[in-house]
């Protein structure tokens, strides 16, 4: 990663980082809740599966090293789970992938899932506890937001490399409706969507 887009990230970073602290500083932490955040009522897998562009997501670990074009692929398997092909293009321009499984631990929604990647030291389980909730679906399953039990996680996802002004609203309301802030989220570089790393709040 060269200095340039290092200082950028490291900058969206510290906005991010800075905008959470009050929350912190209130409950002692930025996920300290009661309850879990609550699932949609009822996920039609089959409508949620094909292409999800990333459009703004918590920065974790693993996606540090995604530049733009951030994507997740579900199809069914042959057992009745959901495969999972996650890709992004590198700050160095190649292509970053990896394969996975998600299983489905509550019949009740279909909303709650156990996300596993075989390589991935402590996620490598193929079945486990929920560690991916989908908390709000546009009406259309246009766009969804996915965070986890503690709120660690957060991943705004799209049919569409963009959403329009009215759509960003309902992904606003939705984030702050399961409990955690727009400034955690980063946007996601996209081609034909949005071209800058920054706060989601300051959107």
């Amino acid at each position: 990663m060269n200095s340039n887009r290092l200082h950028r990230l490291s900058s969206a970073l510290g906005v991010a980082v800075a905008c959470s602290i009050p929350v912190a500083g209130i409950g002692g932490s930025a996920w300290a809740h009661a309850d879990p955040p609550a699932p949609v009522a009822r996920l039609d897998l089959g409508r949620y599966l094909g292409t999800w562009y990333q459009l703004a997501a918590v920065p974790q670990y693993f996606n540090l090293s995604c530049a733009r074009d951030t994507r997740a692929e579900y199809a069914l398997d042959a057992q009745g789970d959901v495969s999972v092909h996650n890709s992004c293009i590198t700050w160095s321009g190649s292509v970053s992938e990896i394969w996975g499984t998600a299983t489905v631990t509550d019949p009740a929604t279909d909303a709650q899932l156990h996300v596993s990647f075989p390589s991935v030291p402590t996620q490598d389980a193929l079945y486990g506890p929920t560690n991916y909730i989908v908390t709000a679906l546009g009406d259309d399953y246009s766009w969804a937001l996915v965070t986890d039990p503690y709120r660690v996680s957060g991943f705004v996802l799209s049919r569409a490399t963009m959403l329009d002004p009215a759509q960003w609203r309902d992904v606003s309301a939705a984030i702050t409706g399961a409990g955690e802030n727009t400034c955690w989220y980063l946007t996601s570089p996209t081609t034909g969507g949005l071209d800058r790393l920054a706060p989601l709040c300051t959107q």
